[in-house]
């Protein structure tokens, strides 16, 4: 029985690491496709999508598996557990990669202002993000985990900087409205996967140290021993 759990949890890690290249890759391309106003790069990333529930579906499958065959118990059921979320999150983060490229095939190029927002500065912190979250995941890192969830008061700073700033831009002219409105739903996108990021980050937590860190409870986690021992 222990064999054939560690069989399943190994299959069961593989899949969810392919799932996070595939998904980073998504996210990437859709970046690069804004960045570079490539519109091709932009569609491919829209026809991937499928790819990516595909992997979903595969993954919610073997974790029902496991809890059918295996009696996992301690870390390995908290991995289980923390899988089967951790793909979700993966799967919308997918989902956003998409409506981040669907975004750019909109508006097919920069606006002028452009230079003006965030956006930049959102793409590279969100790229980090992802990027730490998933190597936190894949070494069981929770240094890693505890850098992804601080970095995320960060991006949510920088869209609501980004509110502000394309609330101006639509007042100075109506001609900015349309792309506009669109940038401001990037930028928003932007900042959610940022959440899953986040989410993911916690779930990391969640299997090393047995730990909840969810709805804002980091702030425990991140607590001098003091602190820790009034709570």
């Amino acid at each position: 029985m222990e064999r054939l759990l560690d069989e399943h949890l190994e299959k069961l890690k593989t899949r969810v690491i392919k799932m996070c290249s595939l998904v980073d890759e998504q996210v990437q391309s859709a970046i690069k496709a804004v960045e570079e106003e490539n519109l091709e790069l932009a569609k491919e990333v829209i026809e991937k999508d499928n790819k990516v529930d595909k992997f979903d579906n595969k993954i919610d499958k073997i974790c029902q598996k496991i809890f059918a065959l295996t009696q996992p118990v301690a870390m390995d059921l908290r991995l289980i557990m923390s899988s089967l979320t951790i793909n979700n999150n993966l799967e919308r983060i997918g989902d956003i990669a998409a409506n981040i490229a669907e975004y750019i095939t909109i508006i097919k190029k920069k606006p002028g202002y452009f230079q003006q927002t965030k956006l930049e500065e959102m793409f590279k912190v969100v790229k980090q993000m992802l990027k730490d979250a998933i190597d936190s995941y894949i070494e069981g890192n929770e240094k890693l985990a505890k850098n992804v969830i601080e970095t995320d008061l960060l991006l949510d700073r920088l869209n609501a900087d980004n509110h502000k700033i394309f609330v101006a831009i639509m007042k100075q002219s109506p001609d900015n409205i349309e792309s506009a409105v669109a940038l401001l739903a990037m930028s928003r996108q932007i900042e959610r996967l940022g959440d899953h990021c986040t989410n993911i980050a916690e779930d990391v937590f969640f299997i090393v140290e047995a730990q909840l860190v969810k709805h804002k409870y980091e702030k425990y986690l991140f607590a001098d021993d003091k602190e820790d021992d009034d709570l």
